[in-house]
This record gives C-alpha cells, structure tokens and sequence, in this order.
C-alpha cells in the first residue's frame, strides 16, 4: 500500500494540448474555407457586373441602330436653328423650282415667323452670299393677287412683322412684263437694320432657303 501511494498521478496535460491543437487546426480550416468562399462570391458577382455592363453597352449600341440617335434633329446638310432645320441651296432655280425641291425632301421655302428668325437668316446669309446680287428665295408671293404677300402655308404677311428693303416691294417690270411678285432677301455681309427683302421676277434662277422641323430619329444624308 505504501508503494502503491507513491506512484506519481497520471497526466492529462498531453490530450489538452492535442485537442487544442485539433481544435485550432479546425478552426483555420473554417476561416480557409470562410475566405475560399467569400474571394470566390467577390469574384463572380464582379464578373457579374461586367457581363451586366457589356449588355447594356451591347442594348444601347441595338437602340441607336434601329432608331438612330435622338440628339441629331436635322439632316446632314442642314443647319439647326429656333427648332427649325434650314438648307441654304447652292444651286439656282426659279421660284417654283426651287419651292419643288424643297418640297422634294420634306420641307418648303422658309416663312419668317418671328424677328429673330430674321436676325438669323440675315447674318447667315450676310456670311455666304458671293456678291451683292446672290440673294435667296423666301416663300413669300403676291403672284395670285397684286400686294396681297401670301406665304407658302397660306397666311397673309403680317405687316408688321416684314423686312422690306427700303423702297421695295416696286414691281418693278422694267426686264419682266409680269413685273416681281416673289421674294428674294439677303445683303452681303448682313443688313444692319434687318431690311433685307427684294420683290423680284420669279423665274429668275437665285439661290434659295428650304426649312422643315427638327426631327428625332436617324439622320439622313439629303442634299438639294
């Protein structure tokens, strides 16, 4: 019994640390496996987003080949200005011919509506016209009724809203017994008073302004 008290007690200390250790390694390969699975989540939802931004850049690429892009308003060609589109011709026809071609491609020789309408035409016609004489067609005429302006649309001239050059309308029949009875209007360089608008005979081949409403949609390319 003596000897039996003396044997020294049985250590635990080896097993603790073993399961520690088990329990450790355990423990890093959850936080492996936590760390595999987010990088692998982070991963695909970025390779997600990628494919989600090449299809809308792919959809909006569709939309602008079917519709065409809504910010151009008017045809190659023309010029954008007060919510109209204007073509300034560079060839020379009568009245009628002229007012044919604008008809041609959507349009009609211009009515001036407003004072800066006129402001506008005025200092672009000032800026292209090649000389003195170079003068454009307006869709204004009196060749129905003496005096009585009509526009293209069928409204009277509003007289206080006209532009005459001082002196005219004249119609004057010194070249043409018909006398003028259709409106031309430009000065080179720009009437400092607006007052730019000439009756003349209208079978004389001008130059001459077309003008329809801005559009939406694809371009085109039109020429006249």
């Amino acid at each position: 019994e003596a000897l039996a008290s003396q044997q020294p007690p049985v250590s635990h200390g080896g097993s603790k640390v073993r399961l520690e250790r088990v329990a450790l390694l355990f423990l890093a390969a959850l936080l492996g496996a936590a760390i595999m699975v987010i990088y692998r989540l982070s991963h695909e939802d970025i390779e997600t987003k990628k494919n989600l931004n090449k299809l809308k850049d792919e959809n909006e690429a569709l939309k602008k080949n079917l519709t065409g892009d809504s910010s151009v308003k008017c045809d190659a060609g023309w010029e954008q200005a007060l919510g109209k589109c204007y073509y300034f011709s560079i060839t020379y026809s009568s009245w009628k011919d002229s007012r044919r071609l604008c008809q041609s491609v959507g349009g009609d020789l211009v009515k001036i509506d407003s004072e800066e309408e006129q402001i506008f035409l005025n200092k672009t016609l000032g800026d292209i016209m090649r000389c003195h004489e170079d003068k454009f067609w307006i869709g204004l005429t009196d060749s129905k009724e003496e005096n009585k302006w009509i526009w293209v649309d069928g409204s009277l001239l509003n007289t206080s809203l006209s532009f005459w050059f001082k002196g005219e309308p004249d119609n004057w029949n010194g070249t043409n017994l018909e006398g003028e009875d259709c409106v031309r209007m430009g000065e080179k360089g720009g009437a400092k008073d607006l007052k730019c608008w000439f009756d003349k005979s209208c079978n004389d081949p001008q130059r001459s302004i077309c003008e329809k409403p801005e559009q939406t949609g694809r371009r085109q390319d039109v020429c006249v």
